[in-house]
């Protein structure tokens, strides 16, 4: 593992005493500000955190595991937090749940929490697409999972599904009941999920070979219903209209079928619709959603074996590993009207 800076080694760089830094961090006014100065040099220069609750401890005796997520709102991740407890309880862990917000100043936030209270372990679903954060974490030593998406840039391991092949399979579906004037609902674009569904659902569209066939964008800040709701508004205002919309989570679908059910439109007949995570409210809508499934469940399970591999006794012995699932595709009521 990566060498955690010790107190004794940050007082060494700053040529004060331990006594000396330890004002600097719980009592600054005592300090003069020069010192100051050159102690806070030493400590971002090092990578020293201090650690609270586990302060005698090294990282890896924790039998904490910290799972942060993107958005608790979404039961997707519900799912994935249930299969990492399994896992983690079955190896006589804990998890602390933690949630980003899709923020990625707060990702950094836990992750320097993470790191004081030296956790065993992260599980994370990454906010901060350009790895920044992860890398900046990794100098801790304390290894971490990436859940649900790959950050090309992170070293650690990772558990994703699919999603370019999930985008196709979503398209290639609306595409045989005969749409050929798609929507595509999503939330920002630097999000890993949101690009590569896209990519995925234009690929489908090269494929049909129809020049006919469009797939339009509405991209969104958030992936919650009620941004699926304001994409419901917009795709009201679109003329002709879309005659098949493809959303980036459930929730944005169902925020979407909000909106046309209360103007009037009649799903499937005269709007399909198809979301993505095949979360549990997906099959008990008022129509019922077509969704393509990933297998939350497996993947948070997954992803916490591999930490709790990496972090146990054969920990010498770990090698990363980066584990792509299969999406699959589940056809209800939302998506099928006739062919026209």
């Amino acid at each position: 593992m990566t060498h955690t800076a010790s107190i004794k080694e940050v007082a060494r760089a700053a040529g004060v005493s331990v006594g000396t830094v330890s004002n600097v961090i719980n009592r600054p006014d005592m300090v003069a500000e020069e010192t100051r100065v050159r102690v806070r040099s030493a400590i971002d220069r090092l990578g020293y955190v201090r650690s609270e609750s586990a302060r005698h401890l090294r990282a890896g005796d924790s039998r904490i595991i910290a799972l942060l997520v993107l958005d608790m709102a979404n039961p997707f991740f519900v799912d994935v937090a249930s299969g990492a407890e399994r896992a983690a309880r079955a190896a006589g862990l804990g998890v602390m749940l933690c949630n980003s917000a899709q923020s990625p100043a707060e990702e950094a936030e836990y992750l320097s929490l993470f790191a004081e209270q030296r956790v065993r372990g992260v599980l994370v679903t990454p906010a901060d697409t350009t790895g920044r954060n992860l890398a900046a974490f990794e100098r801790h030593g304390i290894p971490y999972v990436s859940v649900d998406r790959v950050v090309p840039s992170a070293e650690g391991c990772s558990v994703s599904v699919d999603d370019v092949e999930g985008g196709a399979l979503a398209v290639r579906h609306l595409l045989e009941r005969g749409h050929r004037d798609i929507a595509y609902v999503s939330g920002p674009m630097q999000l890993t999920q949101c690009h590569d569904r896209h990519t995925g659902a234009t690929a489908a569209l090269r494929e049909s070979g129809s020049g006919k066939s469009r797939l339009r964008h509405i991209e969104g800040e958030r992936m919650d219903v009620a941004a699926g709701r304001d994409a419901g508004a917009r795709l009201l205002g679109m003329s002709p209209r879309p005659t098949a919309v493809f959303c980036a989570n459930d929730l944005l679908a169902l925020g979407v079928l909000q909106s046309l059910y209360g103007a009037g439109v009649s799903v499937p007949e005269e709007v399909a619709l198809v979301g993505y995570d095949d979360i549990e409210f997906a099959a008990a809508a008022a129509v019922p959603l077509t969704s393509v499934r990933q297998p939350a469940y497996r993947m948070g399970r997954a992803a916490a074996d591999l930490l709790i591999e990496e972090t146990g006794d054969a920990a010498t012995a770990h090698e990363h590993q980066r584990i792509v699932l299969r999406p699959e595709l589940v056809v209800r009521a939302s998506s099928l009207r006739g062919k026209g």
